[in-house]
C-alpha cells in the first residue's frame, strides 16, 4: 500500500476513535464493541476501573490469557486503556504493562487516570505507561527487541493499513517464548478496495477487516508456522445499511494465540503425552490451550510436537509435565477441527487443525 493511502488511512482512524466517537455508545455495530464476555473472575477487577475509561473502551474480544503475575505486558491500540489497567491487576504490582495509542484523545483519558488507578489497586507506585505512537512502528516507542513478555491487542490490527509490519514488529519485541494473544475482526473473503477507503466501515473495524486465509499466510511468511485459535465468534452487524455495503462478506470475532518458538508447519506426531498440573491461579481444574485442546488436570493428553513445545518451552513450562522427546516419528498428528468456523464456511485453518 502506498505510503499516501496508509497515511489517509491512519487519520481517518484517528479522526474516527479522537473525534466522532465520543463513547462506545456511538458505534454504528457490533463489531468493535466487546461481543466475548470477560470471564467471571475478572469482573471484581472490572469493577476497580475508572467509569470513564470503560465508557471509551472499544474492544472485540477477551484478550487475557492466565499466568500473568510479574509478566512485562504490551497493550497495541490500549486507546482508553481499559485493557491496560485491568492487566495492570493481573501482572501485580510489581510486573509491568505498556500501552501504545495513536490517537492523542484517547490517550489523554488514559493518562489522566493513572494515579486513580495506582490507589484504587493498592500499589506503591503506578506499574503502567502509556506511549504514544504507532504499531507498525514499535521501535519508535522505545520498544527493544526481545524485551516483552507477552503482546495483546483487542480489535486493533484490522485498523493498521500495514499489517506486516505490526506482525513483524510483535515478533521482534516479544522475548524467546514469549506469547501474541490478541482479538480482531476478520473476514471469510478479502474485503473490496472501494469498502477499504470507507470512514465508517474502516472504524467500525470491517474494512481493514484480513481474510483469514491473507492472515495465515502473513504469519507464515514471518515464520509463525503454528497459531492456535481460542475462540471465534460470528458477528451480527445489526445495521441495516453497512450489512447493504458488506454484501455476503461475513465477519468474525476471533481470539488467536501464538508463540516465539520455532514450530513446525505440520502437527506432527512424536507420540508425546501432556499433563496439566492444576497449579496456574484460577485455573485449578483445567487450561485451554486453545479450541480443541483443553487439558484436564492430572488427566494424560496425547499431543503433538508443537502442542507439546508451546506449553514445555514457554512460561506455561512450570505447569505440565511432558512425557516423551522427538526421537521416534509416527507422521502426521490428527488435531480436530475448530468448532464454530469450519473451513467451508470461514476459510480459516491454522496448522494445527
Amino acid at each position: 500500500m502506498a505510503k499516501n493511502t496508509e497515511n489517509e488511512t491512519l487519520e481517518a482512524v484517528q479522526n474516527y476513535y479522537g473525534k466522532i466517537l465520543q463513547t462506545n455508545k456511538d458505534l454504528k455495530t457490533s463489531a468493535c464493541c466487546s461481543t466475548e464476555s470477560l470471564p467471571s473472575t475478572y469482573l471484581p477487577l472490572l469493577s476497580n476501573i475508572h467509569p470513564v475509561i470503560k465508557d471509551k473502551f472499544y474492544g472485540c474480544g477477551s484478550p487475557f490469557p492466565p499466568a500473568l503475575t510479574g509478566r512485562k505486558i504490551l497493550d497495541l491500540g490500549c486507546g482508553s486503556g481499559r485493557d491496560v489497567y485491568l492487566l495492570s491487576q493481573l501482572v501485580g504490582e510489581f510486573g509491568s504493562v505498556i500501552g501504545i495509542d495513536m490517537t492523542n484523545e484517547q490517550l489523554e483519558v488514559a493518562n489522566k487516570y493513572i494515579e486513580y488507578h495506582q490507589k484504587q489497586f493498592g500499589y506503591k507506585k503506578s506499574n503502567v505507561s502509556f506511549v504514544k505512537g504507532y504499531i507498525e512502528n514499535l521501535k519508535s516507542c522505545g520498544i527493544e527487541d526481545k524485551s516483552i513478555d507477552l503482546v495483546v491487542s483487542n480489535c486493533v490490527t484490522n485498523l493498521s493499513p500495514n499489517k506486516k509490519s505490526v506482525f513483524s514488529e510483535i515478533f521482534r519485541v516479544l522475548k524467546p517464548g514469549g506469547e501474541l494473544y490478541f482479538s480482531d475482526v476478520f473476514a471469510d473473503q478479502r474485503i473490496p478496495e472501494e469498502l477499504k477507503k470507507d470512514p465508517v466501515l474502516l472504524g467500525e473495524c470491517l474494512g481493514g477487516a484480513l481474510y483469514t486465509e491473507d492472515f495465515r499466510r502473513l504469519l507464515t511468511e514471518l515464520g509463525i508456522h503454528d497459531f492456535r485459535i481460542v475462540s471465534q465468534s460470528k458477528i451480527n452487524l445489526l445495521n441495516s445499511e453497512i450489512q447493504k455495503k458488506v454484501g455476503n462478506i461475513n465477519f468474525y470475532s476471533i481470539t488467536f494465540r501464538a508463540f516465539n518458538i520455532p514450530l513446525e508447519d505440520r502437527c506432527e506426531d512424536y507420540g508425546q503425552v501432556a499433563y496439566y498440573k492444576g497449579t496456574i491461579d484460577g485455573s485449578p481444574h483445567n487450561f485451554t490451550l486453545d479450541d480443541h485442546h483443553v487439558f484436564i488436570t492430572g488427566k494424560p493428553m496425547l499431543v503433538c510436537g508443537n502442542t507439546a513445545d508451546m506449553v514445555s518451552t514457554t512460561h506455561y513450562k512450570d505447569h505440565f509435565q511432558i512425557i516423551g522427546d522427538k526421537s521416534k516419528h509416527f507422521g502426521l498428528f490428527d488435531c480436530g477441527p475448530t468448532p464454530l468456523i469450519r473451513a467451508s464456511d470461514a476459510g480459516l485453518v491454522s496448522a494445527c487443525c
